[in-house]
């Protein structure tokens, strides 16, 4: 897909969103981004405005700016939520001066340890906007970038001082092997304070290939892991796969050097959301119909629902019959965007 292949759809749909800002109700991310990327990428172009128009009451005006981030105040600006408007200029007036690709291999291992912040839909954010770029550059594409990494900046959230685990020898054993947090944790960010204890996977991995391997072995387990896990938590257990998925879309983006740092990050995103939502026991799944693709992702789009859009997008990507069933399980799950 090149930038021409949404007939400026998704230039024009961006554009309206870039006046909203990331957040709503106090910390609530703003999916419509992502969301009217990923119909682009699954050629649905054409449903982004009128999807919008369902979406819109759920946007707030982008925030007010409190003093410019500099290549020499950055560091205190970091992690600053009433700074988003802050960092969404200096990205956009780096993105005016350098290349994209260099300015993500600059930041991205800076930010990279902090991809917690707002329920991982900082990273995710990020994954869509690199996505668009690389199917063709625009103006507005590029403005996406500097809105996701100024997202990402502002919330940068690492996590710290968790108990290390053993593992296990495959992505789906060792997601598995998380253990649950318990309950009396109200609101995400409580809840990831209270993960205390993590299994360690393909920890030592440090081969580019290998990592980028490992990395897709995880968006699957992840996502066929919501068919017969999605019920512990709907909407946020989605993240346990949209989120690695997210950084594996960026990979070809980065130099090789940071694939490895990558997976590691994915993995404790990954377990993070499964300690925190995970159900106490899995359910047996069966979808009610054998559907394609196109059919899954059609049925996402009548249903509407962000996060049931997200999860088949990442569905598709994995592109088996078990993610396929997991997208229509997400469906059955969530409800409707208009009920």
């Amino acid at each position: 897909m090149d930038a021409t292949d949404t007939s400026g759809q998704l230039e024009e749909a961006l554009e309206r969103l870039h006046s909203a800002g990331p957040e709503r109700d106090g910390w609530l991310s703003n999916h419509a981004p992502m969301v009217v990327e990923a119909l682009a990428a699954h050629g649905h172009a054409g449903a982004v405005h009128r999807w919008l128009d369902l979406y819109r009451d759920r946007l707030e005006d982008f925030p007010d700016r409190l003093a410019p981030v500099t290549d020499d105040n950055w560091r205190a600006a970091l992690g600053d939520p009433r700074r988003i408007a802050d960092w969404t200029d200096h990205f956009s007036r780096t993105l005016a001066d350098r290349p994209w690709r260099d300015v993500l291999a600059e930041w991205w291992p800076r930010l990279l340890p902090g991809m917690y912040g707002g329920a991982t839909h900082v990273v995710i954010r990020a994954g869509h906007a690199v996505r668009a770029l690389d199917a063709g550059e625009s103006a507005p594409r590029l403005a996406e970038l500097a809105h996701a990494l100024g997202y990402w900046a502002a919330r940068h959230q690492p996590v710290t001082g968790f108990a290390v685990l053993p593992g296990a020898p495959t992505a789906g054993e060792s997601l598995d092997a998380v253990p649950p947090i318990g309950e009396g944790h109200l609101g995400f960010r409580n809840r990831l304070a209270a993960v205390d204890r993590l299994p360690v996977w393909a920890d030592d991995v440090t081969d580019p290939d290998v990592a980028r391997a490992r990395l897709t072995e995880l968006v699957r387990a992840a996502t066929h892991r919501y068919a017969t896990h999605g019920h512990g938590e709907p909407t946020m257990l989605v993240h346990a796969a949209t989120a690695p998925n997210a950084v594996l879309r960026t990979l070809d983006s980065l130099p090789r050097e940071l694939w490895a740092p990558s997976l590691h990050a994915a993995w404790t995103a990954s377990a993070v959301v499964t300690a925190i939502y995970a159900p106490d026991e899995p359910v047996d799944y069966a979808p009610p119909a054998q559907l394609t693709a196109e059919e899954v992702m059609e049925r996402a789009l009548a249903h509407g629902d962000e996060h049931v859009i997200k999860l088949t997008d990442t569905a598709l990507d994995v592109g088996d019959d078990l993610a396929l069933a997991a997208a229509q399980r997400a469906i059955e799950l969530s409800p409707p965007l208009i009920p």
